[in-house]
């Protein structure tokens, strides 16, 4: 890499902090290790990373607290790295602002594939061109990357924006799940569905008047969704 991907990785565990170092170095990431949550707050303000590997279970303060912290100020894509395999605490870090959740143990290769996709999509940079999308609740900018609602900003995440993207992208037609697998996650992820409910329901929370009956977010059950004025 001429230009380095810049990688902040915040863990207590100094043999994973060592083994992720090693490992992402030796790919030519520019890795940046802290151990606790107010040094990765710090950290990321400091380094302007384009990525985060975020530890819930921190010694001062918690992972969802770090990541609260983070959304307060930048959109940048973070992978909760976790002991912890309930699917609450997944829903939870995705509903906070998580762009993936990577379970410990895990496989390095699978890790880099996930590591490069949110690369990828927090640096994803829209055409000249692009419309501006309007429904009756919010307004999609596709050349600014900016979604209002009501005249104020609506914060999405890296993940939350690709989904969102390529359904106004395709305003009216079924985009199906595979689809948006491949295009946010990329083509190894294009079977695994298990997120994109989390995902549309937290769009859902954010953009429309009643996020149990949504107007514009639809679902076409077991073949994907649309977005529709």
């Amino acid at each position: 890499m001429s230009d380095k991907v810049r990688v902040l990785v915040v863990d207590d565990e100094p043999q994973m902090l060592r083994t992720l170092r090693i490992n992402l170095n030796a790919r030519g990431f520019d890795v940046t290790t802290v151990a606790a949550g107010s040094d990765a707050l710090a950290a990321a303000a400091r380094t302007n990373p384009h990525v985060i590997v975020l530890d819930l279970g921190l010694p001062d303060i918690d992972g969802f607290t770090v990541l609260a912290g983070l959304r307060g100020w930048t959109n940048v894509p973070v992978i909760v790295l976790s002991a912890r395999t309930d699917a609450s605490d997944k829903v939870q870090a995705l509903d906070a602002g998580a762009d993936d959740y990577v379970t410990k143990p895990f496989g390095m290769e699978e890790f880099l594939a996930r590591l490069r996709a949110a690369v990828r999509r927090g640096s994803t940079v829209a055409d000249g061109g692009d419309p501006v999308i309007e429904t009756s609740e919010f307004t999609v900018d596709l050349r600014a990357k900016k979604v209002t609602r009501a005249g104020t900003d609506v914060h999405l995440t890296p993940t939350e924006w690709g989904i969102l993207e390529l359904l106004a992208r395709h305003q009216g037609n079924l985009v199906s799940q595979s689809d948006i697998l491949t295009h946010v996650w990329g083509p190894s992820y294009r079977t695994q569905t298990n997120y994109l409910r989390v995902y549309l329901a937290g769009l859902r929370r954010k953009l429309e008047a009643d996020p149990t009956h949504p107007r514009h977010l639809l679902t076409e059950a077991g073949m994907g969704y649309r977005l529709v004025l």
